[in-house]
């Protein structure tokens, strides 16, 4: 749990102790060198910047899932952030001037510490369960639950504007 910055609201219970019916199976793990919340990039353009790849190890059973995905120049991944507090509803980051709902945020502190990464795909060894990102903004150790490819003519919109504060 993290402390609460001023404007901040805590949910009226915890989502990490109330089951639900969901089940999510982790398929493998980051392996980064960021090995705290200080160190590690806030997103993933600060992650490129750094120019330090990851990889993903794929555990064996679903090996056999990576079979296509070489054809992909990019990959998406979803996380979970199971180091991050899943209890605030409204957040106040750092860097922004007031609070905000969790779901305006990019925050890994939410009800379900789902995180979407999109890294270039540098290599893939099926065999092995290891792909290769050019950059990634997770934890070492952090677990995956999914991979999708990324398709520009499906997943890109340059209309896309993010409104001033």
């Amino acid at each position: 749990m993290t402390e609460a910055r001023e404007g901040e609201i805590a949910l009226p219970f915890d989502p990490a102790t109330t089951a639900e019916d969901g089940r999510v199976h982790f398929i493998g793990r980051v392996r980064s060198p960021w090995l705290s919340r200080q160190d590690c990039p806030k997103n993933m353009t600060a992650a490129r910047e750094r120019d330090a790849q990851a990889t993903i190890e794929i555990d064996p059973a679903f090996r056999p899932g990576l079979a296509g995905l070489e054809r992909a120049s990019h990959v998406i991944v979803l996380s979970w952030f199971d180091r991050a507090a899943r209890n605030l509803i409204i957040q106040k980051p750092r860097h922004a001037s007031e609070a905000k709902g969790v779901f305006a945020l990019r925050s890994p502190v939410r009800p379900n510490p789902i995180g979407l990464h999109v890294a270039r795909l540098v290599a893939l060894d099926m065999e092995a369960g290891l792909l290769t990102l050019d950059a990634i903004d997770l934890l070492d150790g952090t677990p995956v639950i999914d991979l999708k490819p990324y398709f520009a003519s499906t997943d890109a919109f340059p209309d896309a504007v993010r409104t001033s504060e």
